[in-house]
C-alpha cells in the first residue's frame, strides 16, 4: 500500500513521545535533598518535612514538592492534598509568583474583635509590599493579650511607647524564634521542686502500679481539652487492650479564647512531661508524640531542649517521647484529626467505632490527653485522690482552668474551683473593663453557645445546669461580653472561624457553615431557615465541629433576638412566620 494511503495514527497512540505526570527539575530536587542529608523522612513525618521546605524557603513550590514526593516515593497527589491542607504552608503553583518571605498574621477571633483587630488588620494592611504580607489569622491562643499579631508565628509583643503596627514597621526583618523560653521551671529547677521522684520510684519497683492506677480512677479528673472523660478511666481502658500501645499528647488548643495550655507549656512544662512518663509505666506506653500548636515555636523549641535532658537522665528510659509540630488546622484538636496529621496526613476525623482508645495511632491502642489533664497527675499520686477532690465546689471536684478574656479588666488564666460561675470568675479579673456593663459571656469557647448575664451564677462545669441551658464547657475557655457588643455580631464572627476551619470532609458542616455565614450577612436573616441548617448540621456532621458550630447562633436567636438585624423580638422564635422572607 503506498505510503500515501497509510493512515496515521494521532500522536497519541503512537507510544508515549514525552514523560507523563510532572518532571522532577534537577535543581530543585538537589536543593530538598540538601535539607534531609542524613536520610529520607518515614511515610509519617511527611508534615515535619513540609515544615522544613516551608521553613527554609518561605513557601512550597511545585518544583520542590514533586522533588519531595520523589524522595519519599509517594504520589505527587498525596503530597499536594496534605501541604494544601494546612493554613500554615504557603503554596506556589507552577508560574505564580511566590509571596514575600515575612508574613504578618492578624488574629480575628472573637477575642481579638473585641479589642480592635479589624482596626489593627486596617493598619497592617499599609505594610503589604515586597517585603511583607498580612493574613488573617483564626486563632493565636493569647486571647489574654488581644488585640494580637504574630511575625511568622512569633508573637509580637504591643510596646506601650508605639502604636503597635509602627512598632512592626521598625523591624526589617523576621524575628527568629528564640533558642528558648526565660522565666519557666526547667529540668534543674524541677528536680529541686521534688519533681521526677514519683518517676524513679517507678523504676526502682518501690512504687505500686496498680495502687496508682487505682488512686487516679478515684480521682475525678477529666479531659480537660473539652471532651471530660474521665481520666482513670480512660488510662484502664487502654491499658485493657494488647500492646503494644501508643499516646498523642494534645497541645493544640485552637479554639477561639482557649489559651492555658500555653500558660502551662510556658511556665511548668515538666509537671506535664512527668505526666506523660507516669502514663508511660501505668499503661504502658511504648511510644508518646507531643502535638503542639505551630503558633507556639517558642514552646517547640523550650521543649526540644528539655525532653533532651529529661532523657540524658535516664528518666525516659521506659518509652520514646518525640514532638510534632501541628500546621494550623483547628480540627486538629479533635482526637482523631490530630492522630492522622500525627501520621502525616490530612487532619480529617475518623468514624466511630472503633474508638482511638483501641485503634488510634498506626492501628495500635492509643492514650489522648490533653496538657492540663496530665499536669495534674503528679499532683494527684502524691497528694492522693481526695486532696484533689476536696479543692472543687460541691458536687464538681477538682481544680479547673478557666481562660477569661474579653471585656474584663485582667484577662488571664484562673485557676479556680470547678464549678465556678462567671460572676465570680469577672470578679477575679478585677471586673468588667472600664466604661463596659456585663451583657453575655461564653462559658466554653467558640462551640458553648452564649448565655445572658441573668445566667451568670450558673457553674461552669460538664454537664448539669450548663448543660440544661443547651450549653457546655469544653475547654474552659470563657470570653465576656458588654453591653456595647452585638451578640448577632459576636455569633457571626465564631461561624466565620468555624467556616473557615472545617476540614471539608462531610457535606453537612462544609456546606453548612458557609451557608449559615451567608444568611447571617442578609439584611433580613431567615430566622427559620437557620433553625433549620442548624438542626441539619448538629444531627448530619461527621465530628464535634459541625454538631456544635451553630450553638452559639442558636444562642443568641434564643436570648438576644433583639440584636438579630432587623429583627424584633418574638419574631425570632421558631415556628413564627416573617412577611416578605422567602427560601
Amino acid at each position: 500500500m503506498p505510503e500515501a494511503q497509510i493512515e496515521k495514527k494521532p500522536a497519541r497512540m503512537q507510544g508515549r513521545f514525552k514523560p507523563k505526570g510532572r518532571q522532577i527539575d534537577a535543581a530543585s530536587l538537589a536543593e530538598v535533598k540538601s535539607l534531609f542529608p542524613d536520610s529520607v523522612p518515614p511515610r509519617d513525618h511527611l508534615i515535619e518535612a513540609l515544615h522544613t521546605l516551608n521553613d527554609h524557603f518561605h513557601h512550597l513550590s511545585a518544583a520542590h514538592l514533586a522533588a519531595l514526593a520523589h524522595i519519599m516515593r509517594l504520589p505527587m497527589a498525596e503530597v499536594w492534598e496534605v501541604a494544601s491542607f494546612y493554613d500554615h504552608f504557603t503554596l506556589v503553583k507552577e508560574g505564580q509568583t511566590p509571596p514575600p518571605a515575612r508574613t504578618l498574621r492578624v488574629c480575628t477571633s472573637l477575642s481579638c474583635m473585641l479589642a480592635g483587630a479589624n482596626k489593627l488588620l486596617e493598619e497592617a494592611r499599609k505594610l503589604e509590599g515586597a517585603e511583607i504580607r498580612v493574613v488573617t489569622a483564626p486563632c493565636l491562643g493569647a486571647c489574654d493579650k488581644a488585640p494580637v499579631v504574630a511575625d511568622g508565628h512569633m508573637l509580637i509583643p504591643q510596646a506601650d511607647e508605639k502604636p503597635y503596627i509602627e512598632a512592626i514597621a521598625a523591624q526589617s526583618t523576621r524575628p527568629a524564634p528564640p533558642a528558648t523560653l526565660s522565666g519557666y521551671t526547667d529540668f534543674d529547677a524541677y528536680r529541686q521542686q521534688g519533681g521526677y521522684a514519683l518517676i524513679e520510684a517507678l523504676q526502682s519497683g518501690t512504687a505500686d502500679k496498680d495502687a496508682l492506677m487505682g488512686e487516679l480512677g478515684n480521682a475525678h479528673l477529666r479531659g480537660l481539652g473539652g471532651a471530660g472523660f474521665p481520666t482513670g478511666r480512660k488510662w484502664q481502658i487502654v491499658a485493657s487492650y494488647p500492646g503494644p500501645r501508643l499516646m498523642a499528647v494534645n497541645g493544640d488548643e485552637g479554639e477561639p479564647g482557649t489559651f492555658k495550655d500555653r500558660l502551662y507549656l510556658s511556665t511548668d512544662p515538666h509537671r506535664m512531661i512527668e505526666g506523660v512518663l507516669i502514663a508511660g509505666y501505668l499503661v504502658g506506653i511504648d511510644k508518646a508524640y507531643l502535638y503542639i500548636r505551630d503558633e507556639y515555636p517558642e514552646i517547640i523549641a523550650m521543649l526540644h531542649s528539655e525532653l533532651e535532658q529529661v532523657k540524658a537522665a535516664g528518666l525516659a528510659s521506659h518509652m520514646q517521647l518525640e514532638i510534632r509540630r501541628g500546621a494550623g488546622a483547628y480540627i486538629c484538636g479533635e482526637e482523631s484529626a490530630m492522630i492522622e496529621s500525627i501520621e502525616g496526613k490530612r487532619g480529617l476525623p475518623r468514624h466511630r467505632p472503633p474508638y482511638v482508645a483501641e485503634n488510634g495511632l498506626f492501628g495500635r491502642p492509643t492514650l489522648v490527653n490533653n496538657i492540663e489533664t496530665l499536669y495534674w497527675v503528679r499532683d494527684i499520686l502524691e497528694q492522693g485522690a481526695k486532696w484533689y477532690n476536696q479543692q472543687g465546689k460541691s458536687e464538681h471536684p477538682g481544680f479547673r482552668s478557666y481562660s477569661v478574656s474579653g471585656r474584663v479588666a485582667r484577662p488571664g488564666v484562673v485557676r479556680a474551683p470547678a464549678g465556678s460561675s462567671v460572676a465570680e470568675l469577672i470578679e477575679h479579673c478585677g471586673g468588667m473593663a472600664e466604661g463596659h456593663v456585663f451583657k453575655a459571656y461564653l462559658p466554653g469557647g467558640a462551640s458553648g453557645g452564649i448565655l445572658p448575664a441573668i445566667k451568670a451564677d450558673i457553674p461552669l462545669d460538664f454537664g448539669g445546669a450548663l448543660a440544661e441551658e443547651g450549653c457546655f464547657v469544653g475547654s474552659h475557655a470563657v470570653v465576656v461580653l458588654s453591653d456595647q457588643d452585638n451578640m448577632w455580631q459576636a455569633a457571626l464572627n465564631l461561624m466565620q472561624f468555624f467556616k473557615h476551619e472545617s476540614c471539608g470532609q462531610c457535606t453537612p458542616c462544609r456546606s453548612g457553615t458557609e451557608k449559615a455565614v451567608t444568611l447571617m450577612q442578609d439584611s433580613s436573616p431567615d430566622i427559620e431557615l437557620l433553625h433549620e441548617l442548624s438542626a441539619t448540621m448538629a444531627d448530619a456532621s461527621i465530628c464535634g465541629l459541625g454538631q456544635a458550630a451553630a450553638n452559639p447562633l442558636l444562642s443568641v436567636m434564643k436570648h438576644f433576638p433583639e440584636d438579630i438585624p432587623n429583627d424584633t423580638a418574638g419574631t425570632s422564635r421558631p415556628g413564627t412566620s416573617r412577611p416578605g422572607i422567602s427560601r
